[in-house]
């Protein structure tokens, strides 16, 4: 995974951890997921760009990755959103805050039937 990927990959997962304020268990799987795929520069990158301005952060994070994203095949965009989706489970819960996201996501790289699909399964 190139360095632009890792930025857009936890700056998704970041920006849906903090949709309602990120908590201690949120960010110990932020940073074991930034340990896995060797992206720390990548996750304080994407904390900054979150803090940046906290109230915009998930439409500034919409555009960024919509232009990111838009152009990875099909697949791997989806795969991104299971992540969240899956680590947002781990965690033990998914708000409905969370989960409208990431469908707004999905819809704005045209994997939202897919994205629903996946969760009625």
């Amino acid at each position: 995974m190139v360095s632009e990927e890792k930025k857009a990959f936890l700056l998704l997962k970041s920006v849906i951890f903090h949709y309602h304020g990120l908590d201690d268990d949120e960010r110990a799987l932020l940073e074991e997921t930034a340990k896995e795929i060797d992206g720390l520069e990548e996750l304080q990158w994407a904390h900054e760009f979150i803090a940046e301005d906290y109230y915009t952060a998930f439409e500034r994070s919409r555009k960024y990755l919509e232009g990111v994203m838009n152009s990875m095949d099909k697949e791997k965009r989806l795969q991104y959103l299971i992540s969240v989706w899956n680590a947002n489970n781990k965690k033990g819960y998914i708000s409905e805050m969370e989960a409208t996201a990431m469908l707004k996501l999905a819809r704005d790289w045209h994997i939202e039937r897919e994205l629903l699909d996946f969760i009625r399964k």
